[in-house]
């Protein structure tokens, strides 16, 4: 999905998190309510990128390791960008519509930034 169009949050199935055509991971999309929720928590770790649409913030509650947290526009461009320690939450960021979760450390070594045009594409 290019700019300007809007990710399906209720897509379902594997998919690729892409910034320029490079393929930065794997991803998910939390698609229902509660894997929304849920997110990451209960895993020991996590390997690609959880998609969360919908979301303005986001959360460590039950987490295991530190997030890197993405807040994106609608138009999935990052807004913002944080490291979240373990039962922490993050406060809101209004004009953010996606939030990009990964393991700490994910976000560095994709050189992932404010201002980075990120487009989600089905593995097909």
């Amino acid at each position: 999905m290019s700019k300007g169009e809007q990710a399906n949050p209720a897509h379902e199935g594997p998919m690729w998190l892409l910034r320029g055509g490079e393929v930065l991971a794997a991803a998910e999309v939390a698609a229902t309510h509660s894997a929304r929720l849920r997110g990451l928590a209960g895993r020991r770790g996590y390997e690609g990128a959880l998609c969360v649409p919908r979301a303005r913030m986001a959360h460590t509650l039950g987490m295991r390791f530190a997030l890197d947290v993405a807040f994106l526009d609608a138009d999935l461009v990052v807004v913002d960008t944080v490291r979240v320690a373990p039962w922490r939450v993050t406060r809101p960021r209004l004009s953010c519509r996606w939030v990009v979760q990964a393991e700490a450390g994910a976000f560095e070594r994709w050189r992932l930034r404010p201002g980075d045009q990120l487009e989600l594409h089905s593995v097909s």
